[in-house]
């Protein structure tokens, strides 16, 4: 077994070759991950209201953003089989396209924050979380065209492979956000005290440190010398047309998942704030290991689509198998974990009195870590499995298989539970569980098919 996989380690489509590329964007996603923790921990110390408030508004601004970023930054699969079809010169362009692409998402953005009010109060919320609810996602918006552009911008590196470089970036937005996030939450150092609004306040401006770092290390001589990356800035018809045909499905995949699930917590929020401080807490230790996996699945799709690029499918399939591997040892080991010593994970919230108006919160939230611990697995090789399709062009499968999955079987069993019958949260739990080990089957059945070898975007 030691001989296997220390052979599988220096093979082509190996684990080394994909870790090369992917653990500088498991960190990437990683370091949002621990920003997500640390920006949930402060808001459980100011109070259960804010915790309670912040992932549904946060989960639903980034859930209608989805289909922008989604589609805007499926240019590094476009990049990746460039790269490796050795077309370097036609990179600048799709990446204007991509820039271009993203400025439609101000057609949703600006008449989102008027309306967003109306949103929360149909939810059914209480009317003071709906108040945070709204000035949380308000003020996210005025961030969220740069969001949008920062995705797109990115993807030029990780289609690259230059991964280090995104690597670096997303850590200095962590950075910058969590310390601005204690400083404007609580006012400190003459700031004033600003509980959830300081939180987005936080978010906007490291949002926009980001945006002015990534101009600055994309638009120079040597990628305009490599690339065309200066002289490529004009609009052109066709090749933002199949942008929009490969990467218009991705961002609705993203869209379709993120709204479900962004309704599965809006549907457990009228059981009452225990229930949704409860279960943010629990998803958002559940981040530490689903962002990096995140990152994996980047990793992967990159790979294929370079490998694609070059003609070998073989091994753009060889280096998903590695994926599966990585990734059944790392959420392997943190599920373990979330079992065995889960006041580890929840003792953060606890701190500075957190969570002591919610009594019974910490017994609930020990119980839905064995959900994650469980499901979680199955998330982690779907995540793999998406990848390597995203990587080949697979997208319109993704999109179908999506909108069945995500609708069909969690958004509306949800809905049709709560509606008609006395609703109980594990009950909720156990939905969405089944809903991700189905996600993981499909898609593993579709990349055992073999189709997606034929694929390209490019040609």
């Amino acid at each position: 077994m030691l001989h296997a996989i220390k052979k599988r380690w220096h093979d082509e489509g190996g684990y080394r070759e994909l870790l090369l590329i992917a653990v500088p964007l498991i960190l990437s996603t990683g370091s949002w991950s621990l920003l997500l923790f640390f920006d949930r921990m402060f808001l459980s110390w100011y109070s259960s209201e804010a915790i309670a408030a912040a992932m549904p508004a946060g989960l639903a601004s980034f859930a209608m953003l989805c289909f922008y970023i989604g589609t805007a930054a499926y240019l590094n699969t476009f990049v990746a089989q460039y790269y490796g079809a050795n077309e370097e010169n036609k990179i600048g362009a799709i990446v204007w396209q991509g820039i271009y692409f993203s400025f439609t998402s101000l057609l949703l953005i600006i008449p989102a924050y008027f309306l967003v009010g109306y949103f929360f109060a149909l939810i059914g919320h209480s009317e003071s979380l709906q108040v945070l609810e709204t000035q949380y996602f308000q003020i996210l918006m005025y961030s969220a065209l740069l969001l949008v552009i920062n995705n797109t911008l990115g993807s030029f590196f990780s289609g690259l492979g230059k991964t280090v470089i995104l690597m670096w970036v997303n850590i200095l937005i962590t950075v910058v956000n969590l310390l601005l996030d204690y400083i404007f939450i609580f006012g400190k150092y003459g700031f004033p005290e600003m509980g959830i609004r300081g939180a987005a306040y936080a978010t906007n401006i490291a949002i926009l440190v980001g945006f002015v770092v990534f101009v600055l290390l994309i638009f120079t001589k040597a990628h305009q010398q490599r690339f065309q990356i200066l002289s490529s800035w004009k609009f052109q018809y066709s090749l933002f047309k199949r942008l929009i045909y490969f990467g218009m499905p991705n961002g609705a995949r993203m869209f379709i998942d993120m709204s479900a699930f962004t309704a599965f917590l809006m549907f457990v929020g009228t059981l009452g704030t225990y229930e949704l401080a409860s279960s943010n807490i629990a998803f958002n230790i559940n981040a530490l290991s689903f962002l990096p996996m995140w990152g994996l699945m980047i990793g992967v799709a990159v790979v294929v689509g370079q490998r694609l690029g070059e003609g070998k499918p073989q091994l753009a399939e060889k280096a998903t198998w590695s994926g599966v591997h990585i990734a059944l040892l790392f959420f392997g080991s943190l599920g373990l974990l979330y079992i065995l010593i889960p006041s580890v994970f929840i003792y953060p919230f606890t701190l500075n009195g957190g969570l002591q108006d919610l009594e019974g919160s910490r017994e609930l939230i020990i119980v839905l870590l064995r959900f994650i611990a469980f499901f979680g697995l199955f998330d982690a090789i779907w995540l793999v499995f998406l990848g390597a399709l995203e990587g080949a062009g697979d997208t319109r499968f993704i999109m179908k298989a999506s909108f069945i999955i995500s609708f069909g079987l969690l958004a509306l069993p949800c809905y049709l539970y709560i509606k008609y019958f006395e609703a109980d949260l594990l009950v909720l739990w156990t939905v969405i569980t089944a809903n991700v080990v189905i996600y993981c089957l499909a898609f593993y059945i579709r990349f055992k098919q073999g189709g997606w070898k034929k694929m390209s975007v490019i040609h």
